[in-house]
């Protein structure tokens, strides 16, 4: 069963992201389900006409989302979007590598969500067709007795999962629709035929519900089985793998592989590295930026200083302009008394030299 429906759904499109998955008890916070980017695909079951999300981290599947009509994918960011799950009673996170990676997988969500509305309605349709006889039956004329199958009673897992139809026999639903109708198939011969066609048509709907009630069944198990399909499919690749590696003839392929996968391998060491390194880088210009506040504040501190010392030195300077203008009065005056006592002494020197002279007059005469 599980070999089968993996060869029913194949992938349409792929993308890598990482993936991430809501806080079950706050639900607001965002828990990383893989530890790298891996690889997410849409898958399409040909034979469900149902669209899915998947990823397998290794052999465990992180992600199996069936997409219905009524989900909503919603960019949060430029490299994130999320969407929910009501059946997997979780919300779905993914971080991409570039804003166009995100673009594409929103517009294929879009693409497959609306597909995945037109297989519904026609499903539904071909459940109302098939619960109703053809207008040129003569079972068209409906018994009051016997209600016609409504297509939201035919809905199963995949369409709607609004009724389980576990609890409903569909041979249990022919008796009781064909007891009440038993005594009056005597009348007359039209009616017998009325009743006949009426009875077909029970049976035909009877037989489609059986049909439907198995495939609700099937339905309600098919994730699991997919699941282990998935996991036989990885356990398979790597038993090839090992099987490649030990084949010589098949060397240069195997070759090639490693070799894409150890490139692939190293631009993810890369990457990681990069964003450590960038990390790092990050961390110590925080550590710069504290210690550049803390300078500017020092600074600051030191810069109020100097101005207060400023003003102390301009106070002091105007004082000592004012002592300067004061003490340049007083040379003034100074200098002034001094050419004065100047003047008088060299007046007293000629009168002491005039008297000389005629000291030294009067001894010569004497």
């Amino acid at each position: 069963m599980g070999s089968k429906s993996g060869d029913q759904e194949q992938p349409i499109y792929s993308t890598r992201a990482h993936i991430f998955q809501i806080d079950p008890n706050t639900k607001k916070n965002w828990m990383p389900t893989s530890k790298h980017a891996v690889t997410v695909s849409y898958f399409y079951d040909s034979t469900r006409n149902v669209y899915r999300i998947i990823s397998l981290d290794g052999s465990k599947a992180i992600i199996n989302s069936t997409i219905t009509p009524n989900m909503t994918f919603t960019k949060t960011s430029h490299k994130f979007g999320q969407w929910a799950d009501s059946r997997a009673n979780t919300v779905y996170g993914l971080g991409f590598s570039s804003e166009h990676h995100l673009a594409k997988f929103a517009d294929k969500f879009s693409e497959y969500k609306e597909a995945a509305r037109m297989a519904k309605e026609k499903s539904l349709e071909k459940m109302e067709l098939a619960s109703s006889p053809s207008q040129e039956s003569p079972a068209d004329i409906h018994s009051p007795l016997t209600p016609p199958v409504t297509a939201d009673f035919c809905r199963i897992n995949g369409t709607g999962d609004d009724v389980t139809l576990s609890d409903v026999s569909p041979n249990s639903m022919l008796q009781s629709d064909l007891s009440p109708t038993t005594p009056t198939l005597a009348h007359s011969p039209t009616t017998n035929k009325h009743w006949e066609a009426e009875l077909a048509a029970l049976k035909s709907n009877n037989a489609k519900l059986t049909a439907a009630l198995l495939e609700s069944t099937a339905n309600v198990k098919q994730w699991k089985q997919q699941l282990a399909a998935y996991q036989e499919e990885a356990e398979r690749l790597h038993k090839r793998v090992s099987e490649l590696e030990s084949q010589s003839s098949q060397t240069n392929v195997i070759k090639s592989q490693k070799t894409e996968l150890n490139q692939t391998i190293e631009e993810l060491e890369c990457t990681l590295k990069a964003k450590e390194e960038e990390m790092v880088r990050l961390k110590e210009e925080v550590e710069n930026a504290k210690q550049l506040q803390t300078q500017k504040d020092e600074l600051t501190k030191k810069l109020e200083e100097t101005d207060l010392r400023n003003k102390e030195f301009e106070e002091q300077l105007a004082d000592l302009e004012q002592r300067l203008e004061s003490s340049q009065v007083d040379q003034e005056n100074l200098r002034k008394n001094l050419k004065t006592l100047l003047e008088i002494l060299d007046g007293k020197i000629f009168e002491l030299t005039e008297l000389r002279d005629n000291l030294a007059k009067l001894i010569e005469d004497s």
